[in-house]
């Protein structure tokens, strides 16, 4: 029991970290951009560059670790981690936090697949779902505490500290699993690793992200990017179906739980993930509060979230999976309704509303999706399941940022947006104009994403409620 509870502490954190990195520049990205004189089609790649690598290496390393053992690269993630944190608070300009950024991305890579894949391990036949609803908890924290905790260390010492901080947590925790973790059964995989497959995959999106970092999303340069990404994603698909070991086994799509979760995943996730990104944009730059400030207002989202989520997995063992899914989605689009109102003048109630019905409503709808998805399948494609899942909402993830700023930059040019977040000079005659126009841009976006969550409600009261057997 002790060496049970163990591996989950050690597996825990690092996913935590990993988790954790991706939402931290978040809040204080205007205070990056301002410091290193980055425009923002280039400082928001600061975020979106991690998120695309842990998508990008998902499922190859999840294949490699299956060859060369989890341990190893699960420890090697954190050295990795550690390093590169380091160098990214180190770096003298936006292009080499950058290339650092993608690194940490790798080593956060090699801690999020691992540990899943440890956990079940250690944990298969006794305590799994405890086990893994626990790893799951820490990817939540994770996530939403980033938000708050970017704030008050950006505050207070600066926001090179939030990568220094990782650094003794890092080495330490490499070090930790190396002793107390060890592969269980290792069994070695016979079929080559699809490099052809891992090569077009992360080649498409990549020209996607590049594609919503652009410019107007209506330009010649955007809309050749868009098609040259779709093009490249239709050839993967064709790719895949005759490769003998291919990265994606898309037999499993003609599942009608698994497609329907997985999609209800992408759509909540391009919407949802930009939200705080949004509204922190929102409370600095248009309501002039600090990045503490702005975090701490972000906190009636990271309550919710985090204790509606595992009350909400309960809940779906009695009830089934097919209204909580459905009802949490339909709130999170009234809560992202509620929050387009907003205007240049500040109305934290508003804020405060909009912000608590939107982690209730995606926290209704995270833990019982998980369960539909995974209970869909057999349990000897379960493996190749989760590794999809979670390809879709790292995918989703990456997007989101991109999408909301595509979304922006039909009421203003990307150089006066840059301008305003990165705390350049706009001139008095026009700001007052500008605010405004970044306020409908924001406006616009938040109704965007309230439409993707309505017809990501719609698509999931499709699903087959697994307790029931049938649709109703």
């Amino acid at each position: 029991m002790e060496t049970r509870w163990s591996v989950l502490t050690v597996t825990t954190v690092g996913i935590f970290m990993a988790s954790l990195d991706a939402s931290l520049l978040v809040v204080g990205l205007p205070v990056v951009i301002a410091e290193l004189g980055a425009d923002l089609a280039t400082g928001s790649w600061i975020i979106t560059i991690y998120r695309l690598a842990l998508t990008i290496f998902l499922v190859p390393i999840g294949k490699l670790s299956d060859m060369y053992g989890r341990v190893k690269l699960y420890s090697l993630g954190y050295f990795i981690f550690a390093i590169t944190s380091l160098l990214c608070s180190l770096a003298p300009n936006v292009y080499q936090l950058l290339i650092f950024r993608l690194f940490q991305g790798v080593g956060a890579s090699l801690m999020f697949v691992n540990s899943m894949a440890i956990v079940t391990d250690t944990f298969a036949g006794r305590g799994l779902g405890a086990g893994i609803g626990i790893n799951q908890m820490a990817i939540n924290a994770g996530t939403i505490l980033g938000y708050t905790l970017s704030g008050i260390v950006i505050s207070l010492y600066g926001w090179r500290a939030l990568f220094l901080l990782n650094v003794p947590i890092g080495i330490f925790g490499g070090i930790w699993a190396k002793k107390r973790l060890k592969d269980i059964d290792p069994q070695i995989r016979v079929e080559k690793f699809d490099f052809k497959g891992a090569i077009i995959l992360s080649t498409a999106l990549i020209l996607l992200m590049l594609s919503l970092t652009s410019g107007p999303i209506y330009s010649s340069t955007t809309l050749f990017l868009i098609l040259s990404s779709l093009l490249l994603f239709v050839f993967f698909i064709f790719i895949e179906r005759k490769t003998d070991y291919p990265m994606v086994d898309f037999k499993l799509f003609t599942n009608k739980a698994f497609t329907i979760g997985n999609i209800s995943n992408l759509l909540n996730g391009v919407s949802f993930a930009s939200l705080a990104f949004l509204i922190s944009i929102y409370l600095e730059v248009v309501a002039g509060l600090s990045p503490l400030q702005a975090g701490l207002n972000l906190i009636p989202l990271d309550l919710t979230l985090i204790l509606t989520g595992p009350i909400s997995g309960w809940i779906s063992d009695k009830i089934g999976t097919r209204i909580l899914c459905t009802t949490g989605l339909l709130i999170t689009g009234v809560a992202l309704i509620i929050l387009s109102n907003i205007s240049d003048k500040l109305n934290l109630n508003l804020i405060f509303t909009g912000l608590f019905l939107a982690g209730l409503g995606v926290g209704l709808f995270r833990s019982p999706n998980a369960s539909s998805v995974m209970s869909s399948v057999p349990s000897n494609e379960r493996g190749v399941a989760a590794g999809i899942r979670s390809t879709v909402i790292n995918t989703s993830i990456a997007l989101s940022i991109p999408f909301s700023i595509a979304i922006i930059s039909t009421t203003t040019s990307f150089t006066k947006i840059s301008n305003m977040i990165g705390g350049g000079e706009i001139g008095a005659a026009d700001s007052t104009i500008e605010i405004l126009n970044l306020v409908q841009g924001i406006k616009n976006a938040l109704l965007a994403s309230a439409i993707l969550n309505i017809i990501a409600a719609k698509i999931s009261f499709l699903r087959v409620d697994r307790l029931s057997g049938k649709s109703r």
